[in-house]
């Protein structure tokens, strides 16, 4: 029996599987599977959607019969199995539906998952070939320890949250040679991820969205697993809504950072405690860019920079006993441009111009900032003040509010307008403002 783990790249669902059975009178019955996994060195899991014949049979015998192909080399085995059991919940049946979800887009639910099928497998052999192809020179991959080591060092050194956040995609792009990456953190209504980072694209994204459940990303965040794609020319629907995230049909949206033509991609959620703090996301525009081990080398690092940005975020926000003094106003040379800025407080969304700059959390905040400086000239502010503030509606529960101080300040960065925070000392910020600002509050 040819042991599972040297056929793993037939397993990660590039050309579907075939499954055969017999029913109770030994009549065959042949379907197609969207996707076998592994479980471990003896047992599979199959993907019980629509196939309702199969079932049937399984139940009669509880036996089946799988070919499963390698996406890379065409090279194919076939799998004798017997029936185990069926999972309805469970991490394993998460997983599967998780993965299930990203080729289901846009199909209403055609394809979801009843339930995780556990068989144990009896026996794996190759298929012969009557015309042996000339085998391909082996790939060595490169060692993942040393890069993994590497990083995570580099991030035990990181003093900051933006220090974290840039040690971690600059690491990829260094060690691993992942080029295109990002880091979302939740927003405050629980339903979206918001870019706070990202590397290698033609524009950063910052404020960027992505919905709970839509995309590689949305569903990882939903969930709280991990997706990996190898080759996404199976999901052009996929392609197609992530076109269109990334487009600039709505206005109010700031646009998703995003290749053309990803062939692979995956999502790590960043759990600490049972609460989601982040996601990592990485693509490539080559297939089998995202194996196994890679999955196990960025789980160890997005493990570790979930727990790093938790502890960033409590020593940030340990009190810092000095008084700011009172800010005179503003004495530095401004322009003689006013800028209008108009507020929505339906949902935060802060608008400079005609152009949408933010929502949410960082709307509100720069708002409260932009009122303070109006009034008083004051620009400087602490942490802990901000967060006395009842109008920034800040969740009662870990307000993460580092960052969404690091949002706002990437936010107006790359937008370029006459608006800055600086980070100072620990739990201060600082805003910088060119020309005189009209607060305009749209109530609708």
């Amino acid at each position: 029996m040819i042991p599972l783990g040297r056929i793993r790249d037939s397993f990660e669902g590039v050309i579907p599987s075939v499954i055969a059975t017999t029913d109770a009178d030994g009549l065959p019955n042949i379907s197609y599977l969207s996707h076998v996994h592994i479980v471990d060195d003896s047992h599979v899991a199959l993907s019980n959607q629509f196939l309702s014949k199969t079932a049937v049979n399984v139940a009669a015998n509880g036996l089946a019969t799988v070919m499963v192909v390698d996406g890379l080399t065409g090279a194919q085995h076939i799998l004798d199995l017997t029936f185990e059991r069926s999972e309805t919940e469970g991490p394993l049946f998460e997983r599967l539906s998780a993965h299930l979800s990203i080729l289901e887009q846009g199909m209403a639910g055609i394809m979801r998952l009843k339930a995780a099928d556990i068989y144990r497998v009896l026996d794996c052999k190759a298929v012969p070939t009557p015309h042996p192809l000339e085998a391909a020179p082996p790939v060595e991959l490169p060692d993942l320890i040393e890069p993994t080591a590497e990083l995570s060092r580099l991030l035990a050194e990181a003093g900051d949250t933006e220090s974290l956040l840039d040690t971690t995609l600059d690491g990829l792009a260094r060690l691993f040679g992942i080029r295109h990456a990002m880091v979302l953190v939740p927003d405050d209504s629980g339903k979206r991820m918001i870019t706070i980072a990202s590397a290698g694209y033609d524009r950063f994204g910052f404020g960027a969205e992505v919905a709970f459940g839509d995309g590689v990303i949305g569903i990882s965040a939903a969930t709280r697993q991990t997706v990996r794609i190898t080759d996404l020319s199976r999901g052009r629907r996929y392609m197609e809504a992530v076109r269109e995230m990334a487009g600039l049909e709505r206005a109010v949206r700031i646009p998703l950072p995003a290749l053309d033509v990803p062939f692979s991609q995956i999502a790590l959620p960043l759990i600490v405690q049972g609460r989601l703090v982040g996601l990592l996301f990485a693509e490539s525009e080559q297939r089998f860019a995202f194996r196994h081990r890679d999955e196990q080398a960025l789980g160890l690092i997005s493990g570790q920079l979930a727990q790093a940005l938790v502890l960033a975020e409590q020593e940030r926000e340990r009190p810092d006993t000095r008084a700011i003094m009172p800010t005179a106003p503003p004495t530095h040379v401004q322009s003689d441009g006013a800028f209008q800025l108009r507020f929505y407080p339906r949902d935060g969304a802060l608008f400079l111009g005609d152009d949408y700059l933010i929502r949410g959390v960082p709307g509100r905040l720069l708002k409260h900032l932009i009122e303070a400086y109006l009034k008083t000239g004051k620009q400087e502010f602490l942490n802990r003040e901000i967060r006395r503030e009842a109008s920034l509606m800040l969740p009662d529960i870990k307000d993460n509010l580092e960052t969404r101080l690091i949002l706002l300040r990437r936010r107006l960065s790359e937008k370029g307008g006459p608006i800055r925070i600086f980070s100072l000392e620990r739990g201060r910020l600082r805003l910088e403002i060119d020309g005189t600002p009209e607060l305009v509050i749209v109530e609708t």
